[in-house]
């Protein structure tokens, strides 16, 4: 199971889709998760509503979301288990596209941006981490 979660292609492709993804769903983590780049901090963002009412309890499901994002970035940005941080990546975007952005398309309050973002996330996870990925290491010698 951990070989085909850690398998990659040997091309280049995704090191810039990782670098720019990562670093973007950190910020984003650090900013629900630490409170910094002026975000809610932890204790602050788990106690917003959860998107749909079928999410109880709501501080379980805003926990997932803000540590998703801060560790699905970190892996995805590390190229460890790059398949993993992308799927992390790629459900809390689709539920912020249905739950907060839809049904308005473009940028600032739009879907189009986290749309993007999902693209990216879907590009690793068929793709894996590429050369140069914590992947690519740990699969040498196989």
């Amino acid at each position: 199971m951990l070989r085909k979660l850690i398998k990659t292609w040997p091309v280049w492709m995704p090191i810039p889709v990782r670098l720019a993804l990562g670093g973007i769903f950190i910020a984003h983590g650090c900013q629900k998760v630490l409170g910094k780049f002026g975000g809610p901090g932890f204790n602050t963002f788990i106690s917003l509503p959860a998107p749909y009412p079928f999410m109880r309890p709501a501080w379980l499901w805003m926990a997932a979301a803000a540590l998703g994002e801060l560790v699905g970035g970190v892996l995805v940005l590390l190229g460890l288990l790059t398949r993993v941080g992308a799927f992390l990546i790629a459900v809390t975007m689709i539920v912020a596209i249905f739950s907060v952005h839809w049904p308005v398309f473009f940028a600032p309050k739009g879907f189009e941006y986290p749309l993007a973002l999902l693209a990216m996330a879907v590009a690793l996870l068929i793709s894996g981490g590429g050369y140069a990925s914590f992947d690519k290491v740990l699969t040498r010698g196989r």
